[in-house]
């Protein structure tokens, strides 16, 4: 009988434990409006004309769809070359530098000579120097080499980055040594070990770093401003700057959100199509860092 009564009772730690997790997702959805919110007014911005752009109040949804703004933006500056130019620095910059960070972390982690713990310790050491503080020696480097206004200057500076490094050698450093030695006792050499053993393994890891540093040279706008004069050479960043002044008298500020969907657009896929491998990827540095 007594068992019967405690079964009818109600139980308040799962209520306590469906309220708590009610109040957490409600919080969570409050959260990711408010980051969807400027994301939402750009691509709604890109689609008024411009008198509902400058009237006042603003009007969150459009009485009209204008889709000419984004062939307008296109028009306005060649979108085509800038588009060629980002994506052929991003993918040639982060093809070379996760590669180089993956043999100096491989070393840094696996192999034995004089000194490592202080080079890895220098090679750390450049995080902490602002990007700001290089600006003017490397440009004034690359004048001297006649780098400038070429895919070269776009390219070779960023590979001098100390954070994939890191990141490989927290992951190389607590890989079981028994694959490494297995792999030497079948004859590979260290550089098939990394390539044929340790970057498989670590694929999530490696796919999280190029998808940062990809997305650090797309979005890259100060570095390609200084090294390149000609609009040829421009990158999709720079190339918004076009579209802020294109008829005397104010800002186009449809065609500059039009052509700033056309910037975020490549980096939605991406991301869409990797989510899972970053994800995993970062929560195993957080994991093992």
């Amino acid at each position: 009988m007594s068992g019967r009564i405690f079964k009818t009772l109600p139980r308040t730690n799962d209520r306590g434990t469906i309220l708590g997790g009610a109040l957490i997702y409600g919080v969570l959805l409050v959260y990711v409006a408010l980051l969807m919110l400027p994301f939402f007014w750009m691509i709604i911005t890109s689609l008024k004309p411009i008198t509902e752009v400058v009237s006042y109040p603003p009007n969150w949804w459009p009485r009209e769809f204008s889709w000419r703004n984004y062939v307008e933006a296109w028009q306005a500056a060649p979108f085509g070359r800038f588009a060629f130019n980002s994506l052929v620095t991003g993918i040639a910059a982060t093809f070379l530098q996760v590669t180089l960070a993956l043999f100096m972390a491989y070393a840094f982690a696996v192999l034995r000579f004089p000194m490592k713990n202080a080079l890895l310790i220098a090679v750390l050491a450049t995080l902490m120097i602002p990007d700001e503080v290089k600006l003017v020696p490397n440009y004034l480097l690359l004048r001297k080499l006649g780098w400038v206004n070429t895919y070269w200057a776009l390219i070779v500076p960023p590979l001098a980055n100390a954070f994939p490094v890191f990141v490989f050698h927290q992951q190389f450093r607590v890989l079981p040594r028994d694959l490494i030695d297995a792999g030497r006792m079948d004859g590979a050499g260290h550089v098939r070990i990394l390539l044929q053993i340790v970057t498989p393994i670590s694929r999530a890891v490696v796919a999280a770093v190029a998808l940062t540093s990809f997305l650090g040279r797309w979005n890259d706008y100060l570095w390609p401003l200084i090294v390149t004069n000609e609009r040829a050479m421009r990158t999709l960043p720079i190339g918004l700057a076009y579209l802020k002044d294109t008829q005397e008298g104010g800002n186009q500020w449809n065609l500059l959100m039009a052509g700033a969907v056309f910037v975020m657009m490549p980096v939605v896929i991406l991301y869409g199509f990797t989510q899972r491998q970053f994800v995993e990827g970062l929560t195993k540095g957080a994991l093992k860092g």
